[in-house]
């Protein structure tokens, strides 16, 4: 078994890993995931930087900005009031940190955005675990 073949079947093992928890994930989980992926994906591309693969730190980039992309598409601004407005622009201003970062290899943003995102994310982790144990509390309505 030669290398490549390892590293093309834990990449084939990872996407389906990956592909069975998107379809059997709520809206709750898969905006988890989308947090999990983006700090993910900015410190690979904070690793790639430092090692100076150009190549891979776009593509950590770029899948960084598209996962921001996704997470602010998932906003809802009728429903989500001045907390939708907030967030749209804290991620506006991410992407924008994002892009400094990539263009100048710049750290220190690197540093600022995964700590911005890294609250909300364990935030948005926190609301999910109290939520599971008020429906727990909550006795079912029999028929």
């Amino acid at each position: 078994m030669t290398y490549g073949y390892m590293r093309n079947a834990s990449a084939l093992y990872q996407d389906t890993s990956a592909r069975g928890s998107v379809e059997g994930a709520d809206r709750h989980q898969l905006t988890s995931m989308l947090f999990d992926g983006v700090i993910e994906r900015i410190n690979q591309a904070r690793g790639a930087m430092r090692r100076g693969d150009v190549p891979a730190k776009g593509t950590h980039f770029g899948r960084a900005h598209a996962i921001i992309g996704e997470l602010r598409g998932s906003l809802d601004h009728t429903q989500g009031g001045a907390l939708s407005t907030r967030l749209d622009a804290l991620y506006d201003y991410v992407s924008r940190r994002l892009l400094q970062a990539q263009l100048n290899n710049d750290e220190r943003a690197i540093d600022e955005v995964v700590n911005l995102l890294t609250p909300l994310r364990d935030a948005w982790q926190q609301i999910r675990t109290e939520f599971l144990a008020a429906q727990k509390r909550v006795p079912s309505a029999v028929a």
